[in-house]
């Protein structure tokens, strides 16, 4: 069973070709912005983009995506640019990418593929190449035909059914190859289930602290912002999908408070279903958080865009609904002042700041503050005296109004968030009517 290429690591700095597809309804800005972001893509998988090429059509050609004029346009392309491989800003079928290979006679890669190549050269935990072989054998299980049409090519006999000695083998190899591909594919599930309830057991454990997890578009900043609120020692490289595991670490807000805060893989436009199904084990952690932090960066001038497609990919976790702030990063790189203000006026309780310089952390903690505190409930309560830590708990979280005692317990009007009187006194706990 053929393996997937890995670009990054087996073919740095090939030469390529990047070929975009602008159909009706989408602009050809919006196409030449996502070819653009495809480039970027090559880039971190090594690639040495020769040209770019943007075709307008009225629908998608079944056999070479782009009509057969304009792919055979392309081998003249391929020849004056000496270029190995073309990648193509859509997903391909088998038998177009088929077709195209043997039109061009170089390496055919479609957005997914491509997409996949990164991740395999980016993972390094345990999950995260388990999670990125799975999204590998689901995008490969429907190509596998394509590994024995030579078999067909060879065959005699009517109806191009094949000939003697080539029927079975090429059939019972290519059953083997599925049966082997599904039987791989289910082991993988698997394992990330199980490490789905190891995580569901570690979070478990901490419940008892506040969750905020960091989601945004591929590189708006979200290792930067980590590093910068936590001082933790994560990667932060200016590449797409420098970060695929998911990190969590504690963050003080200052007033006594901490938090969980947990980064997660970027999203990007036209991101491949079966590899948001892949990392869901990874993106719980957003899933699970008590706040996203939808961090943007701002100075990207197609950031409303990148918003619209991390809602839309967040809505697919069914977590669009979950309280959310959004988060305005590299505020220092944004010059354009009528910008600037048509984006303060659109997302008014946004919070600026830049995670490079530092300047607006500080914002950042007190509006996390804010919205954990927000909100407050007036609790009367008796507890036990025996209940020490519980008692201490409420004087350096919350404001007690009064106290007083009666026999063994104390008597506590208190205010606290909503979020601390249901960890602290679940179910109503101690709590008594006034």
């Amino acid at each position: 069973m053929a393996n997937m290429h890995d670009l990054t690591k087996e073919h740095a700095l090939e030469r390529g070709i990047l070929v975009g597809l602008a159909l009706p309804g989408i602009s050809l800005g919006e196409a030449q912005d996502t070819l653009d972001e495809l480039g970027l893509l090559a880039d971190t998988a090594g690639v040495d983009v020769a040209v770019q090429v943007l075709q307008e059509r009225g629908r998608r050609d079944p056999a070479y995506l782009i009509g057969r004029g304009k792919a055979e346009e392309l081998v003249e392309q391929v020849v004056e640019h000496h270029a190995q491989v073309v990648i193509f800003d859509e997903d391909l079928s088998p038998a177009q990418t088929r077709n195209l290979e043997t039109l061009l006679e170089v390496k055919i890669i479609d957005r997914s593929r491509l997409i996949l190549d990164i991740f395999a050269s980016r993972a390094k935990t345990r999950e995260a190449q388990t999670q990125v072989e799975l999204a590998q054998l689901i995008y490969m299980l429907p190509r596998l035909t394509r590994q024995w049409t030579h078999l067909s090519r060879q065959a005699g006999g009517t109806g191009g059914t094949g000939g003697v000695g080539t029927r079975g083998p090429g059939e019972t190899q290519l059953e083997v190859d599925r049966r082997a591909t599904n039987r791989r594919i289910t082991i993988l599930k698997q394992a990330l289930g199980r490490i789905a309830r190891q995580r569901e057991i570690a979070r478990k454990q901490r419940t008892d602290i506040f969750r905020a997890a960091l989601v945004g578009y591929t590189n708006a900043g979200k290792s930067t912002l980590m590093r910068a609120l936590s001082g933790a020692d994560v990667l932060i490289e200016d590449r797409l999908f420098a970060t695929l595991d998911s990190t969590t670490r504690r963050v003080s807000l200052g007033y006594n408070r901490d938090i969980l805060l947990s980064d997660t893989v970027g999203f990007i436009k036209k991101l491949p279903h079966h590899l948001i199904a892949s990392f869901h084990s990874t993106l719980e952690e957003a899933i699970e958080a008590d706040l996203l932090l939808h961090v943007v960066d701002v100075s990207h001038p197609a950031c409303e865009e990148h918003v619209a497609t991390v809602i839309e990919v967040l809505g697919e976790l069914d977590v669009a609904d979950r309280p959310t702030m959004m988060v305005f990063n590299k505020n220092d790189l944004l010059d354009d002042r009528a910008r600037r203000k048509y984006l303060k006026a659109t997302y008014p309780d946004a919070v600026w700041l830049s995670a490079e310089t530092g300047d607006g952390l500080e914002d950042l903690r007190l509006a996390i503050y804010n919205h954990l505190e927000g909100d407050r409930l007036t609790l009367v309560v008796q507890i036990p005296q025996r209940e020490g830590k519980l008692l201490s708990e409420l004087y350096r979280i919350g404001e007690v109004l009064h106290t007083d005692y009666k026999g063994n317990d104390v008597l506590m009007e208190v205010k606290l968030s909503q979020h601390n009187a249901r960890r602290l006194l679940p179910n109503g706990r101690y709590q008594i009517m006034c």
